[in-house]
Parts: C-alpha cells; structure tokens; sequence
C-alpha cells in the first residue's frame, strides 16, 4: 500500500475529511494533531506520526509508512523515548491489524527479531505477538 500513497497529499485529503479549526480552549495535542493532518504525509516526522498514530489518526496511511522507518530503525525515536514510533504502532487495537493483516505480518517480522529491549517495550512486543 505505501507505493501507492501520494506523500504530497494531507491526511485531510487522503481522507476527504477537514476538521474544524480547533478552539482556542483545545489543548496543545488536538491542535497538533489538526495542524499535522494539514501537513503532506511525506514531511511528517518520526515525531509527527508517533504523535498521530498514537492518537488512532489517519492509521490507513501513517501505519504503512511507520513500518518503512521501522524496516529500517526499530528503535526510530520522536521526541518521547527510543523506541517511542514502535511502541505506538505496538499498542493500536487488535481489530486495527485485522484489517491490515500484511501489515501486522510485516510487524511481527520487524519485532521477532529485536532483543535486548526495555522490559516495557518488551511487554508490548509480546502482547502484539500473542494469538
């Protein structure tokens, strides 16, 4: 799926769906996440999408591209922790990788071969490989 994603296009665009400008109450989070789903998926950070995928935004689109930094950095880092990307993509809902079965494959493949990591990392590791 990720070759055939126009990187030049927003999530707003992907998706067909603008939101509302947020309110000047909104915490910083929602306004970051309205500001980042503006935003070419191609420019989004580690960071950005560590930040969107961990709050279930745009996950047809930012997961794909997720496991392309993961193929490459498991321990990709925004601006949490080391590890920080992975433990997003970890800790989506199952019913999520049902729907993208190649990618939860793809996941399991990334993550069986890490060792040596955090036991909190760890624990998410075993949880999303549990049947």
């Amino acid at each position: 799926m990720t070759h055939h994603l126009n990187r030049a296009r927003s999530l707003e665009e992907l998706e067909r769906a603008c939101w509302p400008d947020p309110s000047a109450d909104d915490t910083r989070l929602v306004t970051t996440a309205h500001a980042l789903r503006r935003r070419p998926i191609g420019e989004l950070t580690v960071e950005d999408m560590r930040l969107l995928i961990g709050q279930h935004i745009g996950l047809p689109y930012l997961l794909p591209l997720a496991l392309e930094v993961l193929r490459e950095n498991p321990m990709a880092e925004g601006h949490m922790y080391e590890g920080d990307l992975l433990s997003a993509v970890l800790t989506r809902n199952p019913s999520v990788w049902a729907e993208f079965p190649e990618l939860s494959r793809e996941l399991s493949e990334i993550v069986s071969k890490l060792a040596g990591l955090p036991p909190d990392l760890q624990q998410k590791v075993e949880h999303f490989l549990a049947p």
